[in-house]
């Protein structure tokens, strides 16, 4: 049968079990064996490796090579996790679809802390001056914002600064029924605050979670009440959706530390975790104004971060179905995965706090869509 050479390389590398390239006679002896009853799970494994152009040839060989071909085909980029160095300038971003990681020199960030991250931007914030500013790591773009003190609060954005779209948005309480929203634009020379009164106790946090949905700002707190901003209407209010309710046992010291919230396609998602147990995904019934718990992701994978998280669609078959937390293990090589369909972590847990975690080590960032100068 006629074959990719990329495919055969990758099929020797898979088969001599990193041992590196398979010997002039092995290559030999795969020639002659009947490609097209290769198990699946291998079948699988060497397609995710190769680059979509040779996928795509690789499925119209024959219909047994067409199935896990476009099961891993990937037609969308993960995002990168981006760590935040306790020292020096050396940035590194982990590409969990691809296992690699690569570093940039970014002394433009000196002195500041990451806010959130949207559209391959950056929200950074820098103690020293009050200065909060957007910055693209890829192409070294850089926006100011005017000075805001930020104390224990959060803080997120709509859209990339370069659209017009663009609001910047942060809460933070007065009291349990007040709390000061202030918001702010690339170009503008201030922010502009004001206090709104609550019908239900909102307490602001640098634990809630915050995302931007539908043209409204959505705030999760840490006892799990949905705060919603309307940036053009100047609305806000706390809704009337009781918390996510989960077993007892699922609380432990840390489990208000423990949530990560993410759009998908005009939906809120939550997800809880606990150390002793396996993460619970809630989705918000908006029609019902209730929280439901889901079994599956029907194929989508979210990646999770405290500050803020992401989804995708599209991913590898083995990615698909899972929540990727901002953990990675055995020396750089594999980010920690949760898979609904299989219902256990990747590696197998052994103890995995999210709580405990420091909410400004790493975030999840949008790779450019070329990278190969990154790179």
């Amino acid at each position: 049968m006629w074959l990719l050479p990329s495919f055969r390389a990758l099929l020797a590398e898979t088969e001599t079990d990193g041992k590196g390239m398979a010997s002039e006679g092995e290559e030999e002896n795969l020639e002659l064996r009947n490609w097209a009853e290769l198990p699946t799970e291998l079948l699988e494994l060497v397609m995710s490796r190769l680059s979509l152009d040779d996928n795509i040839r690789a499925s119209v060989v024959c219909k047994r090579w067409h199935t896990p071909a476009v099961s891993v085909r990937v037609v969308n980029q993960s995002p990168w996790l981006m760590y935040f160095p306790k020292f020096g300038n050396l940035y590194e971003f982990y590409d969990p679809s691809q296992r690699k990681t690569y570093s940039l020199e970014l002394p433009e960030l000196f002195g500041s802390r990451v806010c959130y991250t949207k559209d391959s931007w950056l929200l950074l914030y820098r103690p020293s001056t009050h200065r909060m500013f957007f910055f693209n790591p890829f192409t070294r773009e850089m926006i100011k914002l005017p000075r805001f003190e930020l104390t224990y609060q959060i803080v997120a954005f709509s859209c990339a600064p370069t659209s017009p779209d663009c609001v910047v948005f942060t809460v933070k309480h007065i009291s349990p029924t007040v709390v000061a929203i202030s918001t702010c634009h690339p170009g503008a020379t201030e922010w502009v605050t004001n206090n709104y009164q609550n019908r239900l106790p909102f307490v602001s946090s640098i634990w809630n979670k915050l995302v931007f949905c539908n043209g409204i700002f959505y705030c999760l707190s840490l006892t799990g009440w949905l705060g919603v901003f309307d940036p053009v209407k100047r609305d806000w209010g706390v809704l009337v959706v009781p918390p996510p309710k989960c077993p007892e046992n699922f609380f432990a010291k840390n489990w208000w530390k423990g949530k990560f919230m993410v759009e998908h396609e005009g939906e809120i998602l939550v997800i809880y975790t606990c150390c002793s147990e396996n993460p619970i995904i809630f989705k918000l019934d908006q029609s019902n104004m209730a929280w439901q718990e889901k079994k599956t992701l029907d194929g989508v994978t979210l990646f999770a971060s405290f500050l803020s998280s992401q989804s995708r669609i599209d991913l590898p078959g083995i990615m698909r179905n899972s929540v990727y937390f901002s953990k990675v293990r055995f020396f750089g090589k594999r980010c920690i995965s949760f898979s609904l369909s299989d219902s256990r972590y990747y590696p197998r847990k052994q103890c995995y706090d999210w709580g405990e975690q420091d909410p400004y080590e790493n975030i999840w960032i949008e790779p450019p869509k070329d990278f190969s100068a990154f790179i």
